[in-house]
């Protein structure tokens, strides 16, 4: 974020913070408070907050950190980027009391933190961004990829970067005639989940390993976490990968085609992609999950994203730590939160309808 931004911002979300969450009170202020926990307007939210989960989420919890615990000092957040899959196992375990992560909650997970929660949960997108199909190939910095070309090179079909497929969508390009190393998450990750639910939809063929949190396939190179594919891509020559493309840094970003067109992975192509989400059926009011659709044609969309998702209880086990949780999903999904994921992580901030709909889930949640 830049200085200027960082000078609006702040106060804004102190602001926010002080105006919005003053009616949920501090549960931890004076004898002067109501047992209901709504205290005065100059209360302030305390104590330690732990999550787990998401690595593509960590540059957006980073400054939501710094603006939360400015305007609460006596607050305090962790954020451990395990990945996914590890994030949502302790949030059923109970190790944290919220998780990250890129994938929505499956049905067998749900009735499990339902369990563990003794109440509904809270799933809402906080963070939507392009998974971003990064490359490393000298000479190369402009690449056009089919659906179907990036599911043969994943799957291992497509060897050679001077492939016929690949030239058909990159006529004028001086590929080269030498190997291409395919880099893929070793970790259960939901970044791997969407990019695979990616490639099963929409490339005709191309890609045959499913729907997986868990590379499928064997071959490649296999790298933990976003960082460790970022790296591993960064290392080689020739290599190429999939990553949160706020994390891409000077690596290549291949465009993607859709329709009749290729488009680049950027956060305004990616938020066009929430307008033809649908909800997950079954679910409940407050379990905001989406499935978003990886055919469109529409033009200027980029359908390689992730929407991920902070999951935490609707009933807490007292109104401290209510008030905590909420403050913080209140502030991540505000305006204010969604722009400073926005500047600093390169996220698309939540629509405004869609924004309506998930601020109003995070509202729900109380001390049992």
């Amino acid at each position: 974020m830049n200085r200027k931004n960082l000078r609006i911002a702040a106060p804004a979300a102190m602001l926010a913070l002080a105006l919005g969450l003053s009616a949920c009170g501090a549960g931890n202020e004076d004898s002067s408070s109501d047992s209901s926990g709504s205290g005065d307007s100059g209360s302030k939210i305390s104590g330690t907050l732990n999550g787990a989960g998401s690595s593509a989420q960590e540059a957006a919890v980073a400054a939501w950190k710094k603006q939360f615990q400015t305007a609460n000092p006596d607050a305090t957040v962790n954020y451990d980027p395990v990945g996914s899959g590890g994030g949502r196992e302790q949030f059923i375990a109970g190790g944290v009391q919220f998780a990250g992560s890129d994938a929505y909650l499956t049905d067998e997970e749900l009735a499990s933190a339902k369990e563990k929660c003794g109440s509904d949960i809270v799933e809402v997108p906080t963070y939507v961004s392009p998974i971003a199909v990064v490359y490393n190939l000298d000479g190369v910095d402009d690449l056009n990829l089919s659906a179907k070309t990036i599911g043969e090179i994943f799957e291992g079909k497509i060897t050679k970067w001077d492939d016929a497929a690949i030239k058909a969508d990159n006529p004028d390009a001086d590929l080269p005639d030498s190997n291409i190393t395919a880099v893929h998450r070793s970790d259960d990750s939901g970044t791997t989940k969407n990019f695979t639910d990616y490639l099963d939809k929409a490339s005709e063929g191309g890609w045959s390993g499913g729907v997986v949190e868990t590379w499928p396939l064997k071959g490649g190179e296999a790298a933990e976490g976003t960082s460790g594919v970022i790296s591993a891509v960064q290392g080689g020559n020739g290599t190429i990968g999939y990553a949160d493309e706020s994390q891409a840094g000077e690596l290549g970003k291949a465009n993607v085609k859709v329709g009749d067109d290729f488009v680049a992975p950027t956060p305004e192509a990616a938020a066009k992609v929430l307008d033809t989400a649908k909800p997950v059926e079954g679910r409940d009011a407050t379990d905001i999950a989406v499935d978003i659709d990886r055919t469109t044609t529409e033009s200027g969309v980029y359908p390689i994203v992730l929407a991920s998702y902070q999951i935490a209880c609707q009933t807490q086990k007292d109104a401290a730590t209510a008030d905590l949780v909420k403050g913080w999903l209140t502030y991540v999904t505000s305006t204010e939160g969604q722009s400073a994921a926005a500047e600093t992580a390169g996220s698309a901030p939540l629509s405004g309808d869609f924004a309506s709909k998930v601020q109003a889930a995070v509202e729900t949640i109380k001390a049992s």
